[in-house]
């Protein structure tokens, strides 16, 4: 095939863009890129070779070569991995396939800068390389292809790329820079050694440079940089708290460090080694979902790679974990449909939740500053395993935090461990409210007879909190239940007060029954409101109407169901609508204490401009 010049998808010149405009404060992470991208070549290969070990063509020792050239002005970057075919070069680096790199591109539209931490989540991180680069030149050849078969890559980064074919002699990939008139410190060689020791000490590859102070890659003498082998296979003993972040901010393509991680070797009839972190910032793409984006454990077996596997080697609600699984004893020729039936894997699955879990109980027992930067960043996610790990639901709970009426603000949270511990005497339920933001909740008057009697009531706010407490129905043998479902448990006294409240407002819950018409199931003296007029009651079993709000606004069919009013006959409202002799404005009373009651329970008004329209009505007398 002759040489051919096509151009960048569209999304390609966007990320070119963002990148060479808004790394520049971080410029030497092209390296890290590119060598993680070759570590990956060379990990592939190791793969692949193990059913087709022709593919090593007699140069079995895998290995990552840096040189650069001061009269050409060039850094390459030499893997002799898996190389790429011609097809392949055009899918890996003319185009963008990642769903993931595309929302990344929406979200960082107009003037917005580019989050360097993100750069190689989306598997972008090449891109990179034009920061300090005005062309460059990639020269790559399949391994088990033929020398004719080599493939040359050229771009400026402008729009355009050109493909020809070339001799190669050896399989593998290198990425030649021809750096810009202001990039020099990139050729001095302690910059470049210094800048592999930093982000690429541990790739398990060995990283080569030239002992020739002219750097140029035709030598005969290379010296390996690094240390060479996998940090998790060594004892924990000999790693420093810098060797594990450095290799957390290579794997996670992350500049943050970890907020903490846990490092752990089992050994026995099944064998394996877990390398297991909490990052301190979500990604950017954590609460989308999708499959092909960079992200969760890496399995390995006997340091050998296999995959990107975190659907079956942690469930999804701890998908925010990055990782290493290294197993001694699952077959080397293990596919992602035999994963998924694999009891040794499920054996492994259950170890790294338990690792994760026994290292979030620490953070939150000895490090409350880090465990309140982890529900920050990854709380409502953790919320998601109260529904899909029923088997360590009560685990999960114990770590979870709720606004409350004790707290201070929506930042000031408790356990439901706390909550038990302040229990009032007798008190059996643990009682909590849910809405659509703190203020909301807070100021719920579902919550107002609690709390004049002290007792303490957990403010949900969040919209998986519904969801969850769905599945979430007793803690420690307690109960839990909604303040705004069923009915509020009362003692004799109130029993009694109730019963005569009822009895003296018939007429009034039988003229705003027949006012209402159909909007309501039924009218009732309320138990929970002591200042407000009306509020909201629901079965144990309806959904909360700020739920069923958002669930229409996102295109869900919801039933529509009847709510049942409850109203506070003391309030001035209710003597007013109870001497108003005028059916009208009696109507508009009636109306107004409904639609006040849905509106603080979040629900959406069928007419907001009958709503205005009557409130008019009613302050002009």
């Amino acid at each position: 095939m002759t040489q051919e010049t096509r151009k960048f998808e569209a999304e390609v010149s966007q990320v070119l863009h963002l990148v060479t405009h808004s790394l520049y404060s971080h410029k030497e992470i092209f390296l890290r890129e590119l060598i993680s991208n070759a570590s990956d070549a060379c990990d592939k290969l190791r793969f692949e070779s193990q059913s087709h070990p022709e593919l090593l063509d007699g140069d079995a020792e895998l290995r990552i070569q840096v040189s650069w050239d001061p009269e050409a002005r060039t850094i390459s970057v030499r893997d002799n991995g898996v190389g790429m075919s011609r097809d392949e070069v055009v899918a890996n680096i003319g185009t963008v396939a990642s769903s993931g790199t595309r929302r990344y591109l929406e979200a960082l539209s107009g003037e917005q800068k580019a989050d360097a931490r993100l750069i190689g989540q989306f598997g972008v991180g090449f891109y990179s390389a034009f920061v300090v680069a005005d062309r460059v030149t990639v020269l790559t050849r399949r391994a088990g292809s033929a020398a004719s078969e080599g493939v040359r890559w050229e771009s400026d980064g402008k729009g355009e790329y050109s493909l020809d074919d070339v001799e190669l002699p050896a399989r593998g990939t290198t990425v030649i820079l021809h750096l810009k008139a202001d990039e020099d410190e990139f050729l001095q060689p302690w910059t470049l050694r210094s800048t592999i020791a930093k982000y690429s000490d541990h790739v398990a590859f060995p990283i080569r440079m030239p002992k020739d102070s002219d750097g140029k890659p035709d030598t005969d003498e290379w010296e390996t940089i690094n240390s060479a082998s996998a940090l998790w296979a060594r004892p924990k003993s000999d790693i420093s708290d810098e060797d594990y972040q450095s290799f957390y901010k290579a794997l996670g393509h992350d500049f943050n460090d970890a907020l903490a991680w846990t490092h752990n070797r089992v050994e026995g009839s099944q064998s394996f080694t877990t390398l297991l972190y909490i990052p301190s910032q979500p990604p950017f793409d954590l609460m989308m979902g999708g499959s092909d984006e960079r992200k969760g454990l890496k399995l390995y077996i006997k340091r050998v790679f296999i995959m990107d596997a975190a659907e079956e080697l942690l469930p999804k609600y701890l998908r925010f974990v990055r990782g290493v699984v290294d197993a001694d004893d699952l077959p080397l020729n293990v596919s992602r449909e035999i994963l998924q039936k694999n009891r040794q894997l499920d054996r492994i699955r259950g170890a790294c939740v338990k690792r994760v879990l026994d290292l979030l109980e620490k953070l939150s027992r000895d490090e409350p500053a880090k465990f309140t930067t982890f529900l920050d960043a990854f709380g409502n996610t953790l919320k998601e395993g109260i529904v899909e790990d029923a088997g360590n639901r009560e685990r999960i709970a114990k770590l979870l935090r709720f606004a409350s009426t004790k707290g201070e603000g929506a930042g000031k949270t408790v356990s439901l461990d706390d909550y038990i511990g302040r229990m009032q005497i007798g008190q059996d339920i643990i009682w909590y409210v849910t809405a659509d933001s703190y203020a909301a909740a807070a100021g719920s008057p579902q919550l107002e007879a609690l709390k004049a009697k002290g007792v303490e009531v957990l403010l949900m706010f969040d919209r998986i909190d519904e969801w969850m407490l769905g599945y979430l129905n007793e803690y420690e043998g307690k109960r839990l239940q909604n303040v705004a479902k069923g009915e509020l448990p009362l003692d004799e006294a109130d029993k009694r007060k109730q019963e005569a409240a009822t009895q003296a407002a018939e007429p009034l819950l039988a003229r705003i029954k027949t006012l209402l018409s159909d909007r309501v199931s039924d009218v009732r003296v309320s138990a929970r409101l002591t200042d407000s007029p009306s509020c909201l009651a629901l079965a144990d079993y309806d959904m909360a109407p700020h739920l069923a709000r958002l669930l229409r606004e996102a295109g869900q069919d919801v039933p529509d169901a009847k709510p049942a009013l409850e109203v506070n006959p003391e309030h001035q409202l209710l003597k007013r609508l109870a001497t108003e002799t005028d059916d009208a404005k009696a109507a508009d009373l009636a109306g107004l204490l409904l639609e006040q009651a849905e509106i603080t329970a979040g629900a959406q008004l069928a007419d907001p401009a009958a709503f205005v329209q009557r409130m008019n009505r009613v302050l002009l007398g």
